[in-house]
């Protein structure tokens, strides 16, 4: 591709970013979640491909870096779920701390970040796991259509 195709995916790539992790930490608030944040995330990988070639986006995307990420979300769901297993499994344990443990008002919620409890850490977990495996996918077609072999 161009040089400015390139400019403008490398520009692009921090609001794609920026606006991926808004869709996974409010997904309690508002429609989305890890899921879908994740998609976003992954669709501005895929942007990035699409601009400088599959070879280059392989060099820093490793399969081994992909793997890490994924296993982290991973990890970080299953702790979060396991944290609370004192009482009840998914446990809202950080109700009445400083982070993501705010009560909600009374009567429809306003939309306030602070009161999301564990959702929001387990949305992080899931959105982990959604950008490492459809980057994953994306890279394994791209690199598949072009004759390359993966590592």
């Amino acid at each position: 591709m161009s040089k400015i195709v390139r400019t403008v995916a490398n520009q692009l790539m921090l609001f794609v970013l920026v606006f991926g992790l808004y869709v996974i930490m409010h997904g309690h608030v508002t429609p989305g979640g890890g899921f879908q944040g994740g998609a976003v995330i992954a669709s501005g990988v895929v942007m990035l491909i699409v601009a400088f070639g599959s070879g280059q986006i392989k060099k820093s995307l490793r399969e081994r870096r992909l793997s890490l990420v994924e296993s982290s979300g991973a990890l970080l769901f299953i702790l979060v779920a396991f944290a609370g297993i004192g009482t009840v499994f998914f446990y809202n344990f950080l109700v009445g701390s400083r982070i993501f443990g705010g009560i909600p008002p009374t009567g429809s919620n306003p939309g306030d970040v602070w009161t999301g409890g564990v959702i929001p850490l387990m949305n992080l977990g899931v959105g982990l796991k959604v950008i490492a495996g459809l980057s994953a996918a994306v890279l394994a077609l791209a690199l598949f259509s072009s004759g390359e072999e993966m590592e």
